[in-house]
């Protein structure tokens, strides 16, 4: 079992892991169409793009044709695919342009890598905002006082919540001023604060989770013709109860048979067997969080005490491999 202060200090570098972000004013909003110069800027991946819209409205305001446009109409696209605003910008990036992920666990792209000139290139990733033509079907509508976005986070954390301790209690007797100040710690990168406020909801470590809070993004086929995005999710224990391991891989103690831990590798093989038929060995796809591999062998839950995004799930992006 790893101490705090080592998943303290994977969370910190979780937590410091930025994306260069090249978002350009959708041409059709433009006044000067598409010799709008770009935004650019060096945005966390746990945060969330909406955060960045007044800051965006007032950089194009000069470019607009519709100078009545408020920030809260703003939302992005990558490719012509409206992005979800409630999953994290490191997450979208991994979903729909991260290259392979890292083998040595570093988040950091090659210097080769960032050529701002050079359209295919990776990094810097970008992005369209547009401030109207909103995607209903795709997209729920925010707000100007940012509560659609502020309940989304929340209602997620409570997801989470519920599934690591099987009640949400914890969140749900939050104080208002602690509640607040979990979204407002992810929205300013505050790390301090958000451990703070998320020990209260967390298990010690001497007590396991219920459940692994966890979803599985899978990759869609070339020619799916869909912007949607498929997502597995099934409740994941800790450990794996003894009746359902492999009588080879039973572990004898004093004539009683102690439960085996849950691991990354194992969770995969039990919600997506063909994808994921070794345990312990990538064969057709491979797991990515936070822009790197991880291994199959790490633990489920110190995975989600260390490296869950800031709703506390722990999002993995499969990708295919070969």
């Amino acid at each position: 079992m790893e101490t705090q202060a080592t998943l303290s200090s994977i969370q910190k570098a979780v937590w410091d892991g930025t994306l260069p972000l090249q978002i350009k004013l959708a041409p059709s909003e433009s006044r000067i169409y598409d010799q709008t110069d770009p935004y650019l800027i060096s945005y966390p991946r746990i945060s969330y793009l909406p955060s960045l819209l007044r800051r965006l409205r007032a950089f194009f305001a000069p470019s607009l044709i519709d100078p009545k446009s408020q920030p809260h109409d703003g939302w992005f696209s990558f490719e012509g695919v409206p992005l979800k605003w409630h999953l994290p910008v490191g997450l979208l990036y991994d979903l729909y342009a991260g290259a392979d992920p890292a083998s040595k666990g570093t988040t950091e792209p090659d210097e080769a890598d960032w050529d701002i000139n050079n359209p295919g290139s990776p990094l810097p990733w970008s992005l369209t905002v547009h401030f109207s033509n909103w995607p209903d079907e795709e997209l729920v509508r925010l707000d100007g006082d940012g509560m659609v976005m502020h309940d989304a986070f929340i209602n997620s954390v409570k997801e989470a919540d519920f599934l690591r301790n099987g009640t949400a209690k914890g969140i749900m007797s939050l104080s208002k001023e602690d509640s607040s100040g979990l979204w407002k710690a992810v929205q300013d990168v505050d790390l301090p604060s958000f451990q703070r406020i998320s020990s209260i909801l967390l298990p010690p470590l001497n007590q396991p989770f219920r459940n692994i809070p966890i979803r599985i993004f899978l990759p869609l086929p070339p020619d799916s013709g869909s912007p949607s995005l498929k997502v597995v999710q099934s409740p994941i224990p800790p450990s794996i109860p003894p009746t359902s391991v492999a009588a080879s891989q039973l572990t004898l103690s004093r004539g009683s048979i102690t439960a085996q831990t849950q691991t990354i590798g194992t969770a995969l093989h039990s919600m997506l067997p063909n994808l994921f038929p070794s345990r312990r060995t990538p064969v057709l796809a491979k797991p990515m969080l936070h822009g790197a591999a991880v291994p199959m062998s790490a633990p489920a839950e110190e995975v989600v005490r260390s490296s869950a995004y800031g709703d506390g799930w722990l999002y993995v992006v499969v990708r295919m491999m070969g």
